[in-house]
Order: structure tokens, then C-alpha cells, then sequence
């Protein structure tokens, strides 16, 4: 399997058996959708804002800070430069893009039969990313360690319904902040076999990542048939909206793309603060940083994966606190879906975003407006589908099972209507034919295991099994599986050979500068 295909056909993945005690499910790999999108504006419509994006990038342009490289990059390539701020003629973003980013490729995991696809009609449903602290009912808020960025990691690769192991899942704020790297992305690789995502922090940092990848896949980390690299490791590369790309995340983005490996590129955006507070202007704003990121990658190394990213939230006008679950994002995501579906490249946005800081009423309702249109729209990488608390400053443990379950629920749809003989169920009505019921028919003995989905930490008892079962609440229920699946936890296999080397390069690597909170 090439990385860098561009039309690819979803191979069947996996029944429902388990993968021994403490073992991950083995369900499919990725979701395939087979309902259509939800679009919100027809062609015209989107012209429109391709127009002012285009106009964005050639009157307005967008910054490129603090690194003289990317500056030189543009110039060479035909833009207009002065200072840091660079000026794209109009058409040449979409035409680098179009010339050579794939539309779809697959993500290489250590255990192939977990490798995703991206793009196309697939979504990867992945875990929150870059939250500072964690709760728990039984602890409340408080600051990430380690260990709760390990549990994490073993909770994702336990779920079936979250198809990645995802990035900075927490923050481990008890290691030095520029060597926290190595053991987050250690974490990924050692208590996971779902493909992860590489720290963007520093470019030595990415460099860090594409080195402990190397070791990891070994002689996989090559493909055959091109000689390139394959695609193992995917990265969010941030704009610094409005219209400013910085040194950092250009560092990042150069040590990836030149290394074959995948790049994120999304604006993230308080509408009203970062971009203008209506759609259609948000949405020019997105896709001209967006754009502008992609085809810098694509100048970098042509043919490096990239997707394109759109994060926007509302905010309270009231008090500039950013506001989740609202309409107007939803709007974007479908606009931005559509955009990217025009231009050829693989879609990020949504999850299951909330500004609740408990795992309530408002946290479910809040994700759950935001995972509907992730799954309607078309979201192909689906980053924060799980654990996001207060507007993304906390991940939750009861919290990530919850939506865990919401993202099981949004599989199953997108599978749509089954309609094989088994689907259309011609046998049944004919076996139970008129006054009957269908609860002892062979059709439904055949199908009732799977016939519908089953959410594990919901309750449908009377109130009096309810009572006597201790009367639990959704987040003592889903309190209660965390801990179960962790003290059921069983790691994947690893290589003792590449567990060593691995801990190795780490601890030379770690030993070559003294630690620093920077």
C-alpha cells in the first residue's frame, strides 16, 4: 500500500471479536461512510469565497515570521515578498496544491492492520489534543502527569470507536518542558499500536519524532515502490491567525514535510476575535491561511501529504469566552468540508467540543452538536472527537468514554442503510405476518447480537433496577469503565530489540541538554 495515493478504495476491516483479555477490539480500522454530506451552499455560493480568498492572499497576503527560508521559499516560487509578509498571486496557491498533494493516503500504524486511510469517504475519529490539565470526578481538576497522558493513550487504544492514538493528549507537566517529547511520543509507540501524532513544539522536537518513527518501523518505514518514506506519523501545524504562520510551526512543518510525513495545516479561530464574526468571512480567512500553508508544504516537498484544517469557534459576545456547540461553527465546518472536497485535499475539523467543565448536561449536548456535523459533513481526520473539557484547557476522563460511545453511535450511522437480503428483511415479515411479534423470529435470532448499536455506559433499566443499582448517574457510569478498561489493560507486543533502541535514543538525546520550561 502506497502513502501517497490518490484515489483509494477502503479495504474491509475486521469482525467483532476481541483481541484477547485487555486487548483493543478489532473493529474497523477507520469508519467509511456510505450516506451522503451535508452542504450548505451550492456552487455559486462557494465560488464566492474562493474569490475572496484568492483576494486575501494576493492584496492582503499573509506573514510568514522569523524564518528567512520560507520567505526565500515564496520568492522563488513567485510571490510577492516584502518583509515578513508575503503575497500570493492569485490561482497559484490552489495550482501548487492541486499539482501534487495527494487527495487521500494511508497513515502507517506499528500494527498494520490498524493503518488509517485519509481522505476519500473515510473518517478517523481521534482523541483531544494539547489540554493542560485533566479531571476526574473522583479528583477534580487538576494538572496533567505522565501517568494520565499513559492512561490516556491505553484508554484510546482500548476503544475501538477511537481509530487513533492521537498527540499531546495531556500535557505531562511534571517533565521538563522541551523533554516531555520523548516520552509522550515513547507513550504513543509503546502503549499503542494505533497510529499517533509528532510533537510540533520545536523543529528539533519534530526531528525527535521522525527519528524514534525510524527506529520504530524499521525497514517499513520505507516503501518499496517508491523509495520514499511511507506516511507514519501525522502533525498539527497551527496558523497563528489572523494571517501569521510562525517560526515554530514553519520549523515543524519543513522537518515533516521533507521526511514524507503528514502535515495538519488548520487556522484556529475565535470568530469575532481572530477572524471576522460571520461564516462566509471566517471562511474565506480559514481557507487562504489554510491554503497558503499547504502549498508552502507543497514547495517544500511536492507530494508530501498534507490536510487541510479548520477550527472555528463562536464566542460570547459578552464576555470574549469562547462558546462550542453553536450553529455558527457548524456552518463552517460544512463550508470548509466542501472547500476542501473542491480542492482536493483530505478535511480536519470537529470532535466533540464543549466550554463545560464537568461532564454534565452541557458538555453532552455542547459535543454532541459538534460531533453530528462532524460525521454529516464529511470531517475526514476528526482531532478532539474525545475527552475535550472547558473549551480544551482539560481532558476528562469520563468525558473521553462518554464520547468514545457518541463516536461508536456516529460509525454506525455513517455505515447507512443495509439493504443486502439480510437487510431487507423479506423473510421476517413473511414468517410473522400480521398480530405478531417479532422477538422469537429467526431473522431476529440471527441478528440480535448486532442489529443495533449498544452503548456500554448507558442506562435503559426500569427505575426500580435503576434504584437498586445504586442509582448512577452517566458520569459514574462511564467513571466505573475507565477504570475497568485500564485495570484490564494489556500493552500491544513490542520488538524487544526496538524497545531498547528507542529508550536508548532517548536517553542520549536527553543527556545532549540540560532540561529547561521552554
Amino acid at each position: 500500500m502506497t502513502t501517497t495515493t490518490t484515489r483509494r478504495r477502503s479495504r474491509p476491516a475486521g469482525g467483532a471479536r476481541r483481541a484477547g483479555r485487555g486487548g483493543a477490539a478489532e473493529l474497523a480500522a477507520y469508519a467509511t461512510r456510505r450516506i451522503p454530506r451535508m452542504e450548505v451552499l451550492d456552487d455559486a455560493g462557494l465560488a464566492i469565497i474562493e474569490d475572496n480568498t484568492d483576494t486575501i492572499l494576493e492584496e492582503i497576503g499573509i506573514d510568514f515570521r522569523d524564518d528567512p527560508e520560507a520567505l526565500q521559499i515564496w520568492r522563488d516560487a513567485g510571490a510577492d515578498v516584502q518583509g515578513e509578509r508575503v503575497r500570493i498571486p492569485r490561482g497559484l496557491c490552489r495550482r501548487l496544491i492541486q499539482a501534487s498533494a495527494p487527495r487521500q493516503f494511508t497513515q502507517h500504524a506499528r500494527n498494520p492492520a490498524r493503518n488509517v486511510e485519509i481522505g476519500g469517504d473515510h473518517t478517523v475519529f481521534v482523541p483531544a489534543y494539547g489540554c493542560p490539565f485533566v479531571h476526574d470526578i473522583d479528583r477534580g481538576r487538576r494538572y496533567g502527569t505522565l501517568e494520565d497522558f499513559q492512561n490516556f493513550v491505553k484508554l484510546a487504544y482500548r476503544l475501538p470507536s477511537l481509530h487513533h492514538s492521537g498527540g499531546t493528549i495531556c500535557e505531562p507537566v511534571d517533565l521538563p518542558v522541551n523533554k516531555r517529547h520523548f516520552d509522550m511520543i515513547y507513550a504513543h509507540m509503546k502503549y499503542s499500536d494505533k497510529c499517533f501524532m509528532g510533537s510540533v513544539t520545536h523543529p528539533d522536537r519534530a526531528h525527535d519524532t521522525v527519528e524514534m518513527a525510524k527506529i520504530l518501523f524499521g525497514e517499513r518505514w520505507i516503501d518499496p515502490d517508491t523509495g520514499k518514506p511511507r506516511t507514519c506519523v501525522i502533525n498539527l501545524i497551527n496558523a497563528n491567525s489572523p494571517m501569521t504562520f510562525d517560526d515554530t510551526m514553519l520549523g515543524a512543518a519543513k522537518v515533516y514535510a521533507r521526511a514524507n510525513q503528514a502535515c495538519i495545516v488548520t487556522p484556529f479561530i475565535l470568530a469575532g476575535a481572530m477572524s471576522p464574526v460571520t461564516v462566509a468571512g471566517t471562511a474565506a480567512q480559514t481557507l487562504a491561511e489554510a491554503m497558503a500553508g499547504m502549498a508552502f508544504i507543497q514547495l517544500v516537498n511536492p507530494g508530501a501529504p498534507v490536510v487541510m484544517g479548520s477550527f472555528a469557534s463562536s464566542m460570547s459576545m459578552q464576555s470574549g469566552a469562547p462558546t462550542f456547540g453553536t450553529p455558527e461553527p457548524a456552518l463552517v465546518l460544512y463550508v470548509m468540508a466542501n472547500l476542501a472536497r473542491r480542492l482536493g485535499v483530505p478535511f480536519r475539523s470537529g470532535g466533540s467540543l464543549t466550554a463545560s467543565k464537568l461532564p454534565d448536561a452541557q458538555a453532552a449536548s455542547e459535543s454532541a452538536n459538534t460531533l453530528l456535523p462532524t460525521a454529516l459533513g464529511g470531517v475526514n481526520f476528526a482531532l478532539h472527537s474525545a475527552g475535550w473539557l472547558e473549551g480544551g484547557l482539560a481532558m476528562g476522563y469520563e468525558k473521553f468514554i462518554m464520547d468514545a460511545d457518541q463516536t461508536g453511535m456516529m460509525q454506525t450511522l455513517l455505515t447507512g442503510v443495509d439493504l443486502s437480503e439480510n437487510g431487507q428483511a423479506m423473510d421476517a415479515i413473511r414468517e410473522v405476518g400480521p398480530g405478531q411479534h417479532y422477538l422469537g423470529c429467526s431473522h431476529t435470532q440471527a441478528n440480535f447480537k448486532s442489529a443495533f448499536y449498544l452503548s456500554p455506559i448507558t442506562d435503559n433499566n426500569s427505575f426500580e433496577q435503576w434504584d437498586a443499582d445504586g442509582r448512577l448517574d452517566m458520569a459514574q457510569r462511564a467513571n466505573a469503565r475507565w477504570k475497568k478498561l485500564l485495570a484490564e489493560y494489556e500493552a500491544p507486543p513490542l520488538d524487544p530489540a526496538i524497545d531498547e533502541a528507542l529508550l536508548e535514543y532517548m536517553a542520549t538525546r536527553k543527556a545532549a541538554f540540560p532540561d529547561a520550561n521552554v
